[in-house]
């Protein structure tokens, strides 16, 4: 392989995975907006796709849950899965287990619920509606595009954030009572 080949083939994948965006943008643009704000706070279960918009972070912190936990995926991550292992893990044993969603970034509606079919434990899930950089943006500034991301919601409603799976000190940390 030359050295010419190798930018080219880098910038080919890039004009795939941008059109791929692309796509999964518009597909996002269709889903209808009808289920925000009190949909939101409703309990929705793993078999239907809640819209996650620039809003939907905020309301989740303030009305959400808490504990909770958000792993922050796309449909090609392959860590992913392992991530949401260690939060089923963390919690499955527990009398008042809490939830553990999921927020695809790439895909919506069934092919979201098809990616995420192996999240075992699932309690709600979520896909991006909108500009996802302004999304990310709303989640955290500092976030650099990288999954799995964690985000980790104790008692009091504060956050802890990983990329990959949470550390057993972080996971104690987060379902301690006080």
């Amino acid at each position: 392989m030359t050295s010419l080949f190798k930018p080219t083939a880098a910038f080919a994948l890039f004009g795939a995975c941008l059109a791929w965006q692309a796509m999964a943008q518009t597909s996002a643009n269709t889903l209808a907006h009808s289920h925000h704000g009190a949909q939101h706070k409703a309990s929705a279960t793993a078999r239907s796709v809640l819209p996650f918009d620039e809003k939907t972070w905020v309301q989740l912190l303030a009305q959400g849950p808490r504990p909770s936990a958000y792993l922050f995926t796309t449909s090609y991550c392959s860590t992913c899965p392992a991530a949401f292992a260690v939060l089923h893990d963390a919690v499955k044993n527990r009398a008042n287990p809490p939830p553990l969603n999921a927020v695809m970034m790439d895909v919506t509606g069934p092919q979201a619920l098809r990616h995420a079919s192996h999240l075992k434990g699932l309690s709600r899930m979520y896909a991006f509606d909108g500009f996802e950089p302004a999304i990310r943006q709303a989640v955290d500034p500092n976030w650099p595009n990288v999954t799995p991301y964690v985000v980790l919601v104790d008692i009091k409603g504060q956050t802890r954030r990983v990329i990959g799976p949470p550390s057993a000190e972080m996971l104690k940390r987060w379902l301690s009572p006080a």
